[in-house]
Order: C-alpha cells, then sequence, then structure tokens
C-alpha cells in the first residue's frame, strides 16, 4: 500500500465512524463568546475557567513584556534565551506553591514528556491513572521503563500495582481533574499508597490549578498534599499557555542537564512570561471568580438532572454529557449550534469507545442567562 493510499484509508474510516476532526478559525480569541465568519455563539467549549485571557491585567502584561523584551525569547533558555522575566516567574510559582523550585516549559505536553524522558529507566515502572492525559501516557509508553495501568481513581488498585516486584524505581502518575470527566482524583489516599511503596508521585494539575485551593493553588492544595512532581499548566485557569514543573532543588538541577524539552526547545517569549507574572496576581485574588464559577457549576447541575443523557458525577468547570453514539454526539453539537450555543463533542479515541460526548465547560465568563439559554437549548434537544 502506498503512503497516499495509506492516508487515505485512514481519513476514510474516520469518517465513516464519525470520528474526523476538524478546526475551524474564530476571530474573537476565548471569551465568553465565539465569533466565526460573522456569527457568534455562546462558548462552552474554553478551557479560560476564570475568563484571565481577557482580564486587561494580563493583556497589559503581555503588552508591556513586548515593549521591553520584543515578541520572542531567541534561543532555549540554556543559551540566551532565559530573561530576568522567566526567572521571576519561576520564583514566584515556587514561592506560591511551596517548592524550592520551578522550571517553565513550553506547553503542558512538552512538561510531561520531558519529566517521564528524562527520569524513567529500563529498571523502573510508571504506574499511571488508566485515563490520564495522551501526553502522560505518551511518554510512559516511549520510555524504556515498564507501564502499569491502574484503575482510574482507585487507590486499591493502585496498591496491588506498586506491591509487585520491580527492580528499579517506581513513579506515580496521575492528574488532579481528569479532563474528559472533570473529576477530581482521590489525591490524599494516591498520595499515601505511593509514600507507603517509596514510589515517587507526579500530578498533572492542568484543570486544577487557578481554580481549586487556597488563592487557586489547585489540587495538591486541596488535598493537603506535597507530590514529588507537580506539573502545572497556564492554558486554562491562568488563560494564557505554558507550563511549569514544580521540584526539589537537586530534581530541578537534574533537569536543567537532561530534560530535553528544556534543554533544546526555544524558551517561550519573555513576553509571555510577564502576561503570566500578572495572570499569578489574578489567581491569588481570585476569590470572587472561583465563588461565581463554583454558582455557575451548580446552577447547571440543578438544571441538567432531568436531562435523559448521563450527566458525569462532576463538580468541577467540566460538565460532561454522555451520549454514546459518535453521530448522536454530533449531531446534538450542532443542534445547539444553530441555537447559537458552541460546544464540542468529543469522540473517541479522545473518550472510551460508546461514551461520545458533549464536552461543556463552563467559566466566570459566564452569565446566569447564558447557562439558562444553555440548559433551555438541552432540554428542547431532549424532547425532539
Amino acid at each position: 500500500m502506498s503512503w497516499q493510499a495509506r492516508i487515505d484509508e485512514a481519513l476514510e474510516q474516520r469518517r465513516q465512524h464519525g470520528l474526523l476532526r476538524t478546526r475551524t478559525a474564530n476571530q474573537q480569541g476565548a471569551g465568553r463568546w465565539h465569533l466565526q465568519d460573522g456569527q457568534r455563539w455562546l462558548n462552552f467549549a474554553s478551557n479560560d475557567y476564570l475568563g484571565l485571557s481577557q482580564h486587561p491585567a494580563v493583556i497589559a502584561g503581555w503588552q508591556q513584556g513586548a515593549a521591553r523584551y520584543g515578541v520572542g525569547s531567541g534561543a532555549s533558555g540554556h543559551v540566551t534565551g532565559y530573561s530576568e522575566a522567566h526567572a521571576g516567574l519561576e520564583q514566584a510559582l515556587a514561592d506560591w506553591l511551596g517548592y524550592p523550585r520551578a522550571l517553565l516549559f513550553i506547553s503542558g505536553f512538552a512538561a510531561n514528556q520531558a519529566v517521564i524522558a528524562a527520569l524513567a529507566q529500563k529498571p523502573d515502572r510508571i504506574v499511571a491513572d488508566r485515563l490520564s492525559h495522551a501526553s502522560l501516557l505518551e511518554a510512559a509508553h516511549l520510555s524504556p521503563a515498564v507501564l502499569t495501568r491502574f484503575r482510574h481513581n482507585d487507590a486499591v488498585a493502585l496498591h496491588a500495582a506498586l506491591a509487585k516486584p520491580c527492580a528499579g524505581q517506581q513513579l506515580v502518575v496521575t492528574e488532579g481533574v481528569f479532563s474528559m470527566d472533570g473529576d477530581s482524583a482521590p489525591l490524599a489516599e494516591i498520595a499515601a499508597v505511593s509514600r507507603e511503596a517509596q514510589a515517587w508521585l507526579m500530578v498533572d494539575d492542568a484543570h486544577g490549578i487557578g481554580v481549586l485551593g487556597e488563592q487557586g493553588r489547585g489540587s495538591c492544595d486541596a488535598a493537603g498534599i506535597h507530590p514529588e512532581l507537580l506539573v502545572v499548566t497556564f492554558g486554562k485557569g491562568f488563560g494564557v499557555s505554558g507550563a511549569a514543573v514544580l521540584c526539589s532543588e537537586s530534581l530541578a538541577c537534574y533537569f536543567e542537564q537532561f530534560a530535553r524539552h528544556l534543554i533544546y526547545s526555544t524558551a517561550m517569549p519573555p513576553a509571555q512570561a510577564v502576561a503570566l507574572h500578572a495572570a499569578l496576581t489574578c489567581v491569588q485574588q481570585g476569590d470572587a471568580l472561583r465563588a461565581r464559577l463554583t454558582r455557575h457549576i451548580q446552577r447547571f447541575r440543578d438544571g441538567a438532572q432531568q436531562l435523559p443523557w448521563q450527566l458525569a458525577a462532576s463538580h468541577t468547570a467540566i460538565q460532561p454529557l454522555i451520549v454514546g453514539d459518535n453521530h448522536a454526539a454530533l449531531a446534538l453539537s450542532a443542534t445547539l449550534r444553530e441555537r447559537g450555543i458552541g460546544c464540542s463533542a468529543i469522540r473517541p479515541p479522545t473518550v472510551p469507545p460508546g461514551t461520545a460526548r458533549l464536552r461543556i465547560t463552563l467559566t466566570a465568563a459566564h452569565e446566569d442567562e447564558d447557562i439558562d439559554t444553555l440548559l433551555e437549548a438541552l432540554h428542547d434537544a431532549a424532547g425532539r
């Protein structure tokens, strides 16, 4: 089979099963509204949970950073790409989250890949929650270590997996809030089991940082734990992009020597680091935004109880409606779009077969009337 024939066959299979992904260019960023081709939809597909992508202080931070540093870093941080803006943000993050060091990465995907690739060796074992993000599982698969996946959010299953003989070290990998189901990991139990087995714990808190815990410190703060490795990303609660790894001084030094994503990638623009520092201040002072988001979540859940689709057991900003069939999920998304509501249909392989869903995300940028509009449209669709 030729290259082209292989590509054509793979695309046709995706089309037949309702799995073909497409991208559409919007004209208004990640705020309350999604604007495309002159039409406007309420945006229930964004991870901008606190609405900080549109915050004047964050926008001004980027502008001020660009005026001082320009629009790019120009090199890897190991060459000339590491600026005072990067160093200041790393120190502020470390102080805020209670770690000796923070290291910035261009994305959460890159941070997860870098950590696992640098740490995992042939005798080791990575024990990961079955529903961990693709960046974590892919990195584990590509590493020389053995990958064992334990039953989702099951500390007993984790204990059993860690109890099996291992010639090397063990790294437990989980998320704080899971991106497709919106549920939270039992982090206190997972940390206790990991500690008992003398395993290190790595928590990817992409969807918890900024939103949960005191001052928005995230899932680990809310659970009262301090994992050896904490990965926080800035494309959700912070409203920007990028990521940081929080760890010990010696581990940070180790990553500076052996984390290839850190060493060989161009550093994030200094202007972005300035904007992130402004976003950090907004997060720290964001109790009112978090309270507003919590009210929206409860309003939606109260109104969605009688819908015929399965409402996931989530009390976070991620509120999945499990439709099941791929084509039915696409049709429901299209029906909402006709009503002026943008909401993504998520299908396999992102989620398990038979669990296609609408992934509804709520933000502090929404108004009460937006939640009511969404609920009315869903109930009308259910009555068709």
